[in-house]
């Protein structure tokens, strides 16, 4: 092999190699202001890093970081005052902000739900006890009528507390609402702060409750109601399974329009805006717009969480309530069975009704986030401003 056969030959300059460069945003251009920090530089300072000796800049970016819309945007910043960054928030922010609270104010949150199911199922029992004793019924009672008087005093505490503890968790809900709004903010309110917060809006928050159940116990009567002419006109049973398979999936699926839409936004902003009953409905119906999965989703995911964590405290007490109904023969071991289920009951809205509202309020503040850029609102009622 000669020289002549060598590669590259002698001499030869390889060509400069091509490069690309992206160009790099300029968050903060010297003595301005970028989101979410102070001036970096500080103004009057020089270009590019601080000289030997002096002290460093402060950072640009102080607060929290995240990314940016898309997932792959550049980081900026967000102010945390409270137990949430001022920002869109993601579901991880939503269900970490909502443990916070009840940290942060454990007798407004879970305080108010262990005080409304206590007294939502005491009352009942306690009203149950007192009948059973006016009618002396644990005397020469034969087992017939011992399983009768038990199955009775059990359904009129369970309705009966039910019906209590529903009209109280209404009150719940709203008190949650606030503290929520409080602790955006870092700032924490008592049970007592909470409750005179609800001044003014008590007889709305039960109107609009019974408004909504109303409007859904229509719908359900209205869709009952339709039935009764494809039963009695049909003679053989397929126009009725035919009606069923159709009518079935589309009213449920307009339940949960319904309820998503409509009911289970509405009770922050009639507590956090100077609103009425139904501009309050119509809130939810605005903020829900473009964000029907999104809000169904995290609803019924919370739903699923709360319910498995509620079985999980509730299980054990169950287990030991039917020992007890059995071990202790007669009325004894009937009210000893009914206080223990009282007592899981309690246990299980005491996570269940502060977690489930906490998470609510937070949706709502995050649809005003992405929505109206009420992130701009809460600074400013936080006391932050560009330094």
């Amino acid at each position: 092999m000669s020289g002549d056969d060598l590669y590259p030959p002698p001499g030869y300059t390889p060509p400069p190699e091509k490069t690309t460069t992206f160009p790099v945003p300029d968050f903060a251009a010297p003595g301005q202001v970028p989101p979410g920090g102070p001036a970096y530089p500080p103004p009057g300072a020089p270009a590019g890093p601080p000289p030997p000796g002096s002290a460093p800049y402060p950072a640009p970016y102080p607060q929290q970081q995240f990314p940016g819309g898309n997932g792959f945007g550049p980081l900026v910043a967000a102010h945390k005052p409270g137990v949430i960054p001022l920002r869109p928030l993601s579901l991880g922010d939503i269900y970490d902000g909502a443990f916070k609270t009840i940290r942060r104010s454990p007798g407004a949150t879970v305080g108010a739900a262990v005080l409304v199911s206590s007294v939502s199922m005491v009352i009942p029992l306690l009203l149950g006890g007192l009948i059973v004793r006016l009618a002396d019924v644990s005397v020469s009672m034969t087992e017939t009528e011992d399983s009768a008087a038990f199955t009775g005093l059990l359904n009129g505490t369970q309705y009966g507390g039910a019906l209590v503890q529903a009209l109280g968790l209404i009150f719940v809900t709203g008190i949650v609402s606030l503290v929520v709004a409080a602790a955006t903010l870092g700032r924490r309110i008592s049970l007592g702060e909470a409750w005179q917060g609800t001044h003014g809006k008590r007889w709305r928050l039960l109107g609009l409750s019974l408004f909504l159940s109303t409007m859904v116990l229509l719908m359900i009567t209205v869709y009952v109601a339709l039935w009764i002419p494809v039963v009695v006109v049909s003679d053989s049973p397929w126009p009725i399974v035919a009606w069923a398979v159709v009518t079935i999936p589309l009213f449920l699926c307009a339940l949960v329009f319904v309820w998503t839409r409509v009911v289970y936004l509405a009770v922050p902003p009639l507590m956090l805006e100077p609103v009425g009953i139904f501009r309050a409905i119509g809130r939810a119906w605005e903020l829900t717009g473009r964000a029907f999965w999104r809000t169904l989703g995290i609803g019924v995911l919370t739903y699923l969480v709360t319910q498995f964590a509620a079985s999980i405290i509730v299980v054990p007490v169950l287990i030991v309530a039917f020992i007890a109904g059995y071990a202790v023969s007669g009325m004894l071991g009937t009210f000893l069975f009914l206080g223990l289920m009282v007592v899981a009951q309690v246990l299980a809205t005491a996570f269940v009704a502060p977690f489930s509202a906490g998470v609510t309020s937070l949706q709502y503040i995050d649809l005003r986030m992405r929505k109206e850029a009420y992130d701009v609102q809460l600074m400013s009622e936080a006391g932050i401003t560009a330094q």
